[in-house]
């Protein structure tokens, strides 16, 4: 059963992002993380190579190592390695962990738009924080990345279990799961993000693992799991 519960922060549930065009709605995810388990979950990652993936929109390096992804930031913009396959109603579940600081995320329904120099990647990211906005704790929320902005900041009083959860020198679990127009996410069990995509702009796409442009940053991945629903 689904708690439609509005942010108290928010005065009107449906409205426009402070960053963003985009009409949303914002409601409180109370709905416990969806099972991780079960034969009908695929694993996206071979353990051995990158098959089934491809890197989009920079020149960073993403590369398999021990049984892991490890993306490492470079000079250039944004990189995003991202699943040849798209995809339209799914749970997906990872696990993350920071060798060195650095922002990263995951693209949600992600698409290339072609730009002059480059292709670029658009669409919703479930957030993961650098250590540079801790306290902020914002890791869980939605990003319209290269459209827009934040589409669900973590900023209502409701998010306040959410603002220490990332553990800095160990794995950390995001579980995403979308239906339809709606997006939720989890961090290590705890519930984020509920966003409705009102103009229902991103209903498939890729899923892609970013790092991001900076002077650091080396991230590491595991049991990545998708489950079509």
């Amino acid at each position: 059963m689904l708690f439609l519960v509005t942010i108290t922060l928010l005065q009107n549930v449906i409205g426009q992002n402070e960053q963003s065009n985009q009409k949303t709605t914002q409601l409180l995810n109370k709905d416990k993380e969806p099972k991780l388990e079960g034969k009908k979950f695929i694993s996206l990652f071979n353990g051995e190579n990158l098959k089934g993936w491809e890197t989009l929109q920079g020149t960073m390096k993403f590369e398999a190592r021990d049984g892991e992804i490890v993306g490492t930031c470079s000079e250039g913009p944004s990189t995003f390695l991202c699943t040849e396959k798209e995809y339209v109603d799914f749970i997906f579940t990872c696990e993350i962990k920071w060798e060195v600081d650095g922002n990263t995320g995951v693209q949600i329904r992600s698409r290339i738009r072609k730009d002059l120099n480059r292709n670029t990647v658009i669409g919703p990211q479930a957030e993961m924080e650098d250590l540079a906005k801790n306290g902020r704790g914002w890791s869980g929320g939605i990003y319209g990345q290269n459209c827009g902005g934040w589409f669900y900041p973590l900023k209502a009083p409701e998010h306040k279990a959410l603002k220490n959860v990332i553990d800095r020198s160990g794995w950390n679990r995001l579980t995403i799961k979308v239906k339809g127009n709606v997006f939720q996410t989890w961090v290590n069990g705890i519930p984020a993000a509920y966003w409705i995509d009102e103009k229902n702009e991103f209903p498939k796409g890729f899923i892609g693992l970013q790092i991001h442009g900076g002077k650091q940053g080396i991230v590491h991945w595991k049991n990545l799991k998708l489950r079509e629903i």
